[in-house]
């Protein structure tokens, strides 16, 4: 393998057309596959019709789709011929669209019919930018741009030349276009297979949206370097497709989000261990626990195909209860942390060395240490330098430099700690910390993972309000229902009680087991599911 800085995403992609010639690289669950040979045909003619449209190395074409195999055909079509993608997550509101494709100035966007109408739309650039429906590659406007150069000749694509501007709302409420360049990705990539490399033998089943750094990088880019096949259900998981995915595909991998797999838990695993006073004294002991969770975890394994040896979580921190449970469970769980802007992975752990409640050591040819450190807790800002650090935000030169600093030091906003051997934990985001009244620091995740280890919790924000902590907890209404039915069945008035009642317990529940510091003044009902990113993280913004 040739020196990671000298490595681009048409060097470190395309061999494997040939390579795996016959075995198959991107597929529906369902549907239609492409084996590598037929991948790369597609790609070239894709990039053909971009050329004869004008579209050319540096220019910027956006992607808006749900994750399917064309997908993946888009987006190695723009990077392979130095054309910068500009991927869109198909959550966008309509405004957000039209604003980011003038933002990029991208000419062109590969848009599925479904979602075309927010390209269409009122106030948008539909007169003014190609588009082509990403289900067949055809143009559908009217849009003619003077021929550059006709034909199929790609112009040399380089490591630092940009290879995607990756727009996110994140929690902070402000959309930022992260550079990320061929190094970016491919030296990511390669970090990140140091960790868990995928071959012809993997099969990968992608649910995260390939809009997102994670799963770009970690499930596209990386399992098509080794010749790994990777499947698309074609709909949104909900469990009605992904149980029936996963028992046709039997994934080798997968990436996925916190919340996906501690609903799993909540809903399914936890309510049978403890699902009377007997069960829940028994699982109460440490042996008979361990056991259990090992009985379900053999289970677990069977939902996903049994011959899953790569299970990824990122995003956003693990619940300490669900992690606790994949440990004992010997389930192949991993640990991955990193941002957009680092494209993304910084730090983590395959199965083989996992590291209850950490994210692992930091990735191989990436500098990681912590800023600004408290003497006493030995806790600083987490600190990133490498080839995988962005270039910057795009038309943001203030921006980039209030996080970049004039070493190359990422900083990440994150507080962590490093423990003797060098394994990284993560202790919350310096933005939402709160600073106690005698000036300690209190960490809100903290708090809400115990909110939520609460089997009725579905999910929990705890904010500072007037100098007071006040925990926001949305609850499993069916299952409170489900549980008391005799009781809840006389009227809405009883279920509002049980509610009320809840919440005094969890209130309870948590001032006895954080810190002094860290107790709970109010707990209060929020109705509605908190409104989230692309990895799942609630917007905290939007409720402070």
């Amino acid at each position: 393998m040739a020196d990671i800085e000298k490595l681009t995403i048409p060097e470190y992609v395309f061999p494997s057309f040939k390579d795996f010639a016959a075995h198959t690289a991107l597929s529906f669950v369902d549907g239609v596959g492409y084996t590598y040979q037929a991948l790369g045909a597609e790609v070239a003619r894709v990039q053909k019709l971009l050329r004869l449209y004008g579209i050319d190395k540096g220019d910027k074409v956006a992607i808006l789709s749900m994750n399917t195999p064309y997908w993946g055909i888009a987006f190695f079509a723009i990077t392979g011929m130095g054309a910068v993608a500009v991927p869109l997550l198909p959550d966008f509101h309509q405004a957000e669209v039209t604003n980011i494709l003038v933002h990029s100035e991208s000419k062109a966007i590969f848009v599925s019919e479904a979602l075309a109408y927010k390209v269409r739309g009122e106030n948008s650039v539909a007169d003014d930018i190609l588009m082509i429906r990403i289900d067949d590659f055809v143009p559908i406007n009217e849009v003619t741009f003077p021929v550059v150069r006709p034909g199929v000749d790609v112009a040399e694509v380089l490591p630092d030349d940009l290879a995607s501007i990756i727009y996110t709302s994140g929690t902070t409420g402000r959309s930022k276009g992260v550079m990320l360049s061929h190094k970016n990705v491919v030296s990511d990539a390669i970090t990140s297979g140091k960790i868990h490399y995928m071959n012809t033998a993997d099969r990968m089943l992608s649910v995260l949206p390939l809009s997102h750094a994670y799963e770009n990088t970690l499930g596209l880019v990386l399992p098509l370097s080794g010749g790994a096949s990777v499947y698309y259900p074609g709909k949104p998981a909900t469990a009605s497709v992904l149980l029936p995915a996963l028992k046709k595909v039997q994934p080798t991998a997968m990436l996925t989000v916190p919340l996906i797999m501690e609903k799993i838990f909540r809903s399914n695993i936890l309510p049978t261990l403890t699902k009377n006073k007997m069960m829940a004294r028994v699982y109460s002991i440490p042996f008979f626990r361990k056991v259990l969770h090992r009985i379900a975890g053999k289970k677990l394994m069977a939902t996903f195909g049994n011959k899953l040896k790569f299970f990824g979580v990122g995003g956003s921190k693990l619940d300490p209860q669900v992690e606790k449970f994949l440990y004992e469970a010997k389930f192949p769980y991993a640990i991955g942390y990193g941002l957009t802007e680092t494209a993304p992975l910084l730090a983590g752990f395959g199965p083989a060395n996992q590291r209850l409640y950490s994210t692992g050591k930091p990735g191989i040819g990436v500098e990681v240490k912590l800023y600004d450190v408290n003497p006493v807790t030995g806790e600083g800002e987490i600190i990133a330098r490498g080839p995988n650090v962005m270039k910057g935000y795009y038309k943001e030169p203030e921006l980039t430099r209030t996080v970049i600093d004039a070493d190359g030091w990422f900083h990440t906003g994150d507080i962590g700690l490093f423990d003797k051997h060098g394994v990284l934990f993560i202790k919350g985001r310096i933005k939402n910390v709160i600073i106690g009244s005698t000036g300690e620091n209190i960490y809100p995740e903290e708090i809400e993972s115990v909110i939520n280890s609460n089997a009725f919790v579905t999910e929990s924000l705890v904010l500072e309000q007037n100098g007071k902590l006040v925990a926001m907890v949305h609850l499993n209404i069916d299952k409170i229902k489900q549980q008391y039915q005799e009781m809840i069945e006389k009227s809405q008035e009883a279920l509002n009680e049980k509610v009320e009642e809840l919440l005094k317990e969890v209130h309870v529940f948590v001032n006895q087991r954080v810190s002094k510091f860290s107790k709970l003044n109010l707990v209060i009902y929020q109705e509605n599911p908190f409104e989230k990113t692309a990895t799942q993280k609630i917007k905290r913004f939007l409720y402070t």
